[in-house]
Order: structure tokens, then sequence, then C-alpha cells
């Protein structure tokens, strides 16, 4: 089998100049099971959608004979397209877009599996809309065999790509793979060379309703060379010491390139725990980067303004918008979550 990076191509940077941002629009599920969940869902996909819409295009993946619902929440300018849904993780359940070595568009398909085939989740429909997009955008998709998610990838662009051993080789995904073979499906797919390997991803992440480990709420790269670091200042919180080692692994790195990376660390909200008594994460680093914006959750926290002027300095061509993420957190990510860029050809 011919695989993209052979052809030349590879996924880019999320700073690469974006044709559009996709998501998904909250439907009827086992995450927001009953109508003042799924309102409130709503409410907060569309604030992000609506943000987004004054920097870059968005199109916005709703259930079968919901675009009228939709169009009660969503800017006029938000595109609306029906397909079907299971759920409203974007980032998981889109395609990973690539770029050609003439600037072409393709993509490329992991296996969806629910995160690990999760008994709460169905991916039914879910597991299809990779290729759905990869239609409505015209392009090229190359069909992976590993099981994986777009928040458990990140990447600089320039080779690099952020992982964790409990997503790509935990139970119910690749637990089967060797690491040596996860990497060489991923690099034939992303176009990267180096795997960096984190060990798991933050404490609340592993239970019932988490992805077990993402990255994408962890670390990410803001320049080649450069990553993001969530770390959690309070001893006690559970993520303290977790976030101690993750630190100490990145700083001890190097990249595609051969570069020490540098870390910029970012301080977790000051709230330690849900009104159920459950340990938070809250993360700064589940930002989205737009055409000339970041898009950061927010948390009516006293450190949002602390993230977002470190946001603001590392990304210093482009404007801050700090947006509520409360309750896409209380039903399992954040903003980076439910999006997916695609980027410029």
């Amino acid at each position: 089998m011919t695989t993209p990076s052979a052809l030349g191509f590879s996924m880019p940077a999320e700073w690469h100049p974006h044709e559009r941002t996709w998501m998904a629009f909250p439907t009827d599920n086992q995450t927001f099971d009953n109508p003042e969940d799924l309102h409130a869902a709503r409410l907060a996909w569309a604030k992000v959608a609506n943000t987004i819409v004054r920097y870059e295009p968005v199109t916005l993946i709703v259930n079968l004979g919901e675009t009228k619902a939709a169009q009660e929440y969503v800017s006029a300018e938000v595109e609306i397209v029906e397909r079907p849904l299971d759920d409203a993780w974007m980032r998981d359940i889109g395609p990973t877009f690539l770029l050609g070595p003439d600037g072409q568009l393709a993509a490329a398909d992991w296996i969806f599996n629910g995160w690990g085939a999760q008994s709460w989740a169905n991916w039914e429909h879910d597991q299809h809309i990779a290729e759905h997009i990869s239609e409505l955008t015209g392009v090229q998709r190359f069909a992976s065999r590993l099981i994986n998610e777009g928040g458990g990838i990140h990447v600089d662009g320039e080779g690099t790509v952020l992982v964790t051993e409990t997503v790509q080789l935990g139970e119910g995904r690749n637990s089967d793979w060797t690491k040596e073979q996860v990497e060489a499906e991923l690099h034939a797919h992303l176009g990267t060379t180096k795997a960096i390997w984190l060990p798991r991803g933050l404490t609340r992440d592993y239970d019932e309703f988490g992805t077990r480990g993402h990255i994408d709420i962890v670390a990410s790269f803001v320049r080649p060379g450069v990553v993001l670091a969530h770390v959690q200042p309070d001893p006690a919180h559970p993520d303290h010491t977790v976030c101690q080692e993750l630190v100490a692994i990145l700083r001890a790195s190097t990249d595609a390139q051969g570069r020490q990376l540098e870390v910029i660390e970012v301080p977790a909200p000051t709230a330690l725990h849900d009104e159920d008594g459950e340990p938070v994460d809250y993360s700064y680093i589940n930002h989205y980067v737009a055409n000339g914006a970041v898009i950061l959750c927010a948390f009516n926290d006293p450190r949002d303004e602390e993230a977002a002027a470190i946001l603001a300095e590392a990304f210093p061509d482009r404007t801050v918008e700090l947006v509520d993420a409360r309750e896409i957190f209380a039903n399992g990510g954040g903003i980076h979550c439910i999006t997916q860029q695609q980027p410029k050809a």
C-alpha cells in the first residue's frame, strides 16, 4: 500500500493557515442524555463556532434532521451539513488533514472505535465521519490500520509528533502493537520521523468517560522546538506529580530536527474539584489555533488571564479569545477536542 508519507504528504502544524474549521453539533446521546444537558452543550459548542467563524469559515456537521435546531444556536455564517452522528468530538472522529508536495490536500482516516471501545460509547456513525468529510472536500483519503484519534496526536509540522503510551498502546486500541509498529504507522500517515512518547495523561482522563490520556490536554507545540505543558501547582491535586514527570520528560527530549525542546509551563486553573468532588482536568493546553486567533478555554478562574498572557506571547500575531469551556469539560473534553482544522491547500 502506498502511504501518504511516501507520496510526500504530511500533517502541517495547527498554526499553518486554514481553509476552514470542522465541528460537530451535539445530538441526543449518552453524553448529553437529557434536554437540559443537551441545550447547555449546544450553547457551549455554538459559542466556540461563533467565535471561530469571525476568523475563518466553519462547517458544522449535524445529525440528520437537526439543521433547524442547529440554526437556533449558531451564527448564519456557519455552514451546516447533515450526516449521521453519534457524538460531537470532531477532533477525534474527523480526518487528519495532510498537505502534499505541491500543496494539494489529502486526509488520513484513523480507525475510530469510541476511545478504545468504551462501554458507554457509540461509534456506528462517527467511525464514518472522516470519510464523509473527505468526500465533502473532494480529497484523497488514506485509511490507516491504527486505532487513533486526533486528540491523541500533536505535530510541530517539522517531523515531530507527541503521543501517549496509554492511548496508542492502550487496552481497546492497539495493545497488541509495539511502539515501533505504532511509530511506523504514524510516520507513514503524518509524514513525521520522530515520536516523543509521554507515559500517560491527566488523572481525570482515566475516569469512565475519559479518553485514557489524550496528549492535547497535556502538551502542544506553539512552534518547532517549543512546547506548552500543563502543570498543576497544587500538591493536593493528583496531577501535581504527574505533570512534574511529564515536564521532565519533555525537557529531556529532542525533536526530529535534533533541537532540545523548550518547555513553557502553563499553570492549571485554581479549581481543584468539580461539584461532585472529583478532581478536575481543566487545562489551557486544550486551545485551538485559528487564522488570526487562539481560541482559549476559560473557566471563570483567576488564572484565565495569566494563561491568556502566556498564549498571547506564544502567538504574538494572533488575538487570544477566551471562551468559557466548563460545560465542554463537564462532558469530557475541551475546545481543541471539538474542532478540526482543514489547512489551506
